[in-house]
């Protein structure tokens, strides 16, 4: 294994310990018992001080980081306190809502930034490529959340081609889920796809001003074929990593549009959690969340030497 690929797995374990550590603290230091939100502001001392033992909240900090993080190691979540199930029966259900949102969002973008970002840069300067980043930079600018209630009212109210929101459940087809994942996924891709549109057009025209894409077309070589052939590899070499920092971006963005779209996910179950001080749950699905995002850019930093062989070459 190349001492490459050695740091960067290094990195990404001591990145999951750090936010997992993280994400510990911030739920100490947050004010609330869950055992008073379960049992309500009428209920005695005595249940509440009962209850914190019964959920083992009375045990200090660290035993309860320990048991939660050695729990992890073992494929237990642990219990939600507000719903007296496991952890990972909540997560489960909702993952496979929340994952499928987020590809088919994270998909949109691509295409939407490669078809804008190229088309932009070989049209550098005239009407098109001023269109188009005048486009993007609104797209930027608008909220996802708004954005969504424009799609519902626009392609839900008046024109009744899409639901406005819900989530039949995959055992209703996968054609009739991901029309309900259409419009939320839309909205989620639409500033991250503005923002790679731009990066691309940016990354492009840059590399247009190479020697070697000079030479290709001083050789005859047509704009089409230089662009596909010398342009575009090098190109995508910045377009990698900002893909990867804006992945968290479409994941921390399904927490407010699936609860636009009344779709039960990842978003909609950490607010919930978050309502019912069901910290177990909150905990559990925020490091999800950050193991996602770590290991998109784990995936990205891999691409990122496939794609540049300079780092292979000096195992950096």
């Amino acid at each position: 294994m190349s001492v490459f690929l050695v740091k960067r797995l290094l990195t990404l374990m001591a990145t999951l310990i750090g936010a997992s550590m993280i994400i510990f603290l911030v739920m100490e230091i947050l004010p609330g018992n869950p055992a008073l939100v379960i049992l309500g502001v009428d209920a005695s001392d005595e249940a509440v001080l009962s209850l914190t033992r019964e959920l083992g909240l009375d045990r200090p900090a660290p035993v309860r980081y320990w048991d939660w993080i050695s729990g992890l190691f073992h494929g237990y979540m642990g219990h939600s306190y507000a719903y007296k199930v496991p952890v990972w029966e909540l997560v489960g259900g909702a993952l496979g809502i929340t994952i499928p949102l987020a590809l088919m969002s994270l998909v949109l973008s691509i295409i939407l930034a490669l078809a804008i970002g190229l088309y932009a840069a070989a049209n550098h300067n005239k009407a098109g490529d001023v269109t188009l980043m005048g486009i993007s930079q609104l797209g930027i600018s608008i909220p996802n959340f708004w954005l969504a209630i424009l799609l519902i009212i626009l392609f839900a109210i008046q024109l009744r081609w899409l639901p406005a929101g819900g989530f039949p459940g995959w055992d209703e087809g996968i054609l009739k889920c991901l029309t309900a994942l259409l419009l939320p996924a839309i909205a989620l891709s639409t500033v991250v796809g503005a923002i790679l549109a731009r990066i691309t057009r940016s990354s492009v025209l840059e590399v247009f001003r190479e020697d070697y894409v000079r030479t290709a077309r001083a050789k005859g070589l047509s704009e089409r074929a230089t662009l596909w052939r010398h342009v575009l590899r090098n190109a995508l070499i910045p377009v990698l990593t900002v893909t990867g920092i804006q992945f968290a971006a479409l994941l921390t963005g399904t927490v407010v549009v699936e609860n636009v779209f009344h779709i039960p996910g990842l978003g909609s179950l950490v607010l919930k959690a978050i309502n019912n001080r069901d910290t177990i749950v909150v905990e559990n699905v925020v490091l999800l969340l950050a193991t996602m995002v770590i290991t998109v850019n784990f995936i990205v930093d891999i691409l990122y030497a496939v794609v540049d062989p300079r780092l292979k070459a000096h195992d950096i």
